[in-house]
């Protein structure tokens, strides 16, 4: 527990102090964001505005973790970084430096568009893929590998992916996880674009990811701390799990001070692409992937307004469902202030939320 707790105040203090560092940064430099001519008009106020502030937090999290681990190691634990927490973190940083890729050609272009979307597509295929082969290897003492071909809700399989065999149970897998990896990055992009509101949202899972973790590392199958035989979770490296989560929190913390409305700096797609792949490699790594719809309602709802605007536009022959999508700029458009649609967005991620950690201790509740 100690771990999480360290972990947490660093990763909240690196961004903290060191967000409006890189704001300056940025400014000398003239790396601002480019805004859509078709967006909300009020957001042309926002043309200049630092961006590509994901890149703090992506630092604040690996020095906050190897800081951690190394913290622990003098005071006696022997404990080191995990297989599982450095696959969360390649998955985290390798989303990212995609996202790096197009909030850099966006600037270098001077306009709102960054690289192309089969670009985009091809960066996040290559790491997913990796992360998903990876995941699948590296088995303990126990043979537990760090993913596991059983989709499951929290910890019932709902289906094993390895029924066709080995080799069609790996490939099935990989395309589950890069599934789930796309839609989430996805997802957390489509939410940013207002103030403070990915960074929020995301910050409610994170946190939510904290308690699930440090719960499966309580009841954990075959330890110790297994409180009732039969009902435990086969989670790999849990605690580290729960660590980064904490280190993420904190670390979305500190960037919200300086990211809440009005904004002095950006996440941008470095932010989003590197935070969607994180909660992606949690729902994939604590075997939750199901119940991550429901912890990630919020983004669910914002990229299921997208898919029915797209829709709808191309079968109804240029008629649309929204003012705009996502959908946070619909209210935006229907007369809204942006931080009204952000305090009620971020009530929405709250009760999602909320429901998700409920079935979560339900389902253990009736089934110990």
């Amino acid at each position: 527990m100690i771990a999480v707790v360290i972990g947490a105040v660093l990763g909240l203090g690196l961004t903290l102090a060191g967000t409006p560092l890189f704001i300056r940064f940025l400014v000398k430099r003239g790396y601002g964001q480019f805004i859509r001519d078709d967006g909300p008009t009020t957001h042309h106020v926002k043309r200049g505005t630092p961006t590509m502030g994901g890149a703090v937090i992506l630092i604040a999290v690996l020095v906050a973790y190897f800081a951690t681990h190394l913290i622990l190691g003098l005071t006696g634990d022997t404990g080191g970084p995990t297989v599982s927490g450095l696959l969360l973190l390649l998955l985290m940083v390798g989303m990212g430096l995609v996202g790096f890729a197009d909030d850099f050609a966006k600037i270098s272009k001077k306009q709102s568009l960054g690289l192309t979307p089969w670009r985009k597509i091809a960066g996040q295929g290559a790491i997913g893929i990796l992360f998903a082969v990876l995941a699948l290897s590296f088995p303990d003492s126990d043979g537990l590998t760090p993913g596991s071909t059983n989709i499951s809700f929290v910890r019932e399989t709902v289906l094993d992916l390895g029924f066709a065999g080995p080799v069609i149970g790996m490939i099935l897998f990989i395309i589950w996880a890069n599934l789930i990896i796309t839609a989430t990055t996805n997802g957390v992009n489509l939410t940013d674009g207002l103030d403070g509101l990915a960074a929020a949202a995301t910050a409610m899972v994170t946190a939510a990811y904290t308690i699930i973790s440090i719960w499966q590392y309580n009841q954990s199958c075959g330890g110790s701390t297994s409180a009732v035989e039969g009902v435990c979770y086969q989670v790999r490296d849990p605690m580290d799990m729960a660590m980064i989560a904490a280190i993420i929190t904190g670390a979305l913390i500190g960037f919200l001070w300086w990211n809440t409305s009005p904004a002095k700096i950006f996440m941008g797609d470095t932010g989003s692409l590197a935070l969607g792949g994180a909660l992606a490699g949690f729902a994939i790594l604590t075997h939750t992937q199901l119940l991550f719809v429901i912890l990630g309602g919020l983004f669910v709802l914002i990229t299921l307004s997208v898919i029915i605007q797209v829709g709808y536009f191309k079968l109804s022959g240029g008629k649309r469902v929204f003012l705009m999508a996502p959908l946070q700029h619909h209210f935006e458009l229907k007369g809204w202030a942006e931080v009204t649609v952000v305090v009620r967005f971020w009530i929405i991620g709250a009760l999602a939320v909320g429901i998700g950690l409920a079935l979560f201790y339900g389902e253990w509740v009736i089934f110990q």
